[in-house]
């Protein structure tokens, strides 16, 4: 293959032999890394697969998860927490609000918010089974490799708190070793905090600050996220966007355009999802009727909870209860 484009970078430039030079340089070093990536991902694979045979999420260390899927999957709903993932195999499909989000082997997905999701795996078999690491993100690790790095983190204030990006040979290495910890518990706890701290400074240097930086309790971007946090710690009382501003210092409509930049829905729409998840929780997990789980996250009308349920989860709220236990009982 090098020779292959030797050979046409000479036809293409026949005067300076330098261009030439670099040229070819320059694809051999892109070629060589490709060849590294396809090596490290395959490893990964193989851990991955040889730990976590079953289907499901396995947390390997606190923080850090595996998960394997032998097909296809149905949307999931569930709240995202910081994090960063790479699938060793297969692609992923995330549903953030407004904007949907698909990685693959060559991509990783990165989220720095609690942001309420609906995800599901696409490309999958039983012979070539989804497979993928979780690594959650410390807010208080992000700052301090952050200080410490001295990368300048001044971003606009309606950075995404989700976005999937082309993944190196770097970021892909740290994943790796991170899972070979596995081979050397005793040295497991000792590397790592520091593996972690690897991978937050190299999301860092490879253009996330904007990101991660929503994750610093400090500065603009933060804004959202103390947002996020009285929204989901107080999803079942009436919403009053013009508090919520004024506490931030923050105009309403201001407010209003900067949250959805960054999370990809209006407040109203993510205190819903977040009502919605949560009352599904409770019918499955506490037997509630559905007018019961309703009133419990704030829903007044039983009409209107049934109503939003069916649009969010597909089905209305009994009916989508008695499928969910089929499923797990077959």
């Amino acid at each position: 293959m090098i020779a292959h484009f030797s050979k046409w970078l000479d036809l293409l430039f026949q005067g300076p032999p330098k261009i030439v030079k670099i040229l070819r340089m320059a694809i051999s070093a892109q070629m060589t890394e490709k060849d590294d990536t396809k090596t490290l991902r395959e490893e990964l694979a193989e851990r991955i697969q040889a730990t976590h045979p079953s289907d499901g999420l396995l947390e390997i260390f606190p923080g850090v998860y595996l998960a394997r899927t032998a097909g296809p999957t149905k949307p999931l709903h569930s709240v995202y927490n910081p994090c960063f993932c790479v699938i060793a195999r297969g692609s992923k499909t995330v549903k953030v609000g407004e904007e949907s989000f698909t990685y693959d082997e060559g991509h990783y997905l990165i989220a720095t918010m609690d942001l309420p999701t609906s995800s599901c795996v696409v490309e999958a078999s039983e012979d070539d089974p989804y497979l993928s690491i979780r690594i959650d993100l410390d807010p208080a690790l992000v700052a301090e490799v952050l200080l410490e790095s001295g990368i300048d983190a001044e971003a606009p204030s309606n950075a995404k708190a989700m976005n999937v990006s082309a993944i190196d040979a770097e970021l892909l290495d740290a994943s790796l070793r991170l899972v070979r910890l596995l081979d050397t518990p005793a040295d497991a706890k000792f590397m790592l905090p520091l593996l972690k701290r690897e991978l937050i400074y190299r999301l860092l240097k490879g253009n996330q600050a904007s990101r991660l930086s929503h994750l610093i309790s400090n500065g603009e971007n933060r804004r959202i996220s103390k947002a996020i946090e009285t929204l989901r710690e107080n999803f079942d009382q009436p919403i009053r966007i013009e508090n919520i501003a004024r506490d931030l210092g923050m105009s309403v409509s201001g407010f209003h355009h900067q949250f959805k930049s960054v999370t990809a829905m209006s407040p109203l729409q993510f205190q819903k999802q977040i009502r919605l998840q949560e009352a599904r929780r409770l019918m499955l997990g506490e037997d509630l009727d559905a007018a019961t789980a309703g009133f419990r996250v704030g829903y007044e009308d039983p009409s209107y909870f049934s109503r939003d349920y069916k649009k969010q989860f597909g089905a209305p709220p009994q009916r989508d209860i008695a499928m969910i236990r089929s499923e797990l009982t077959a």
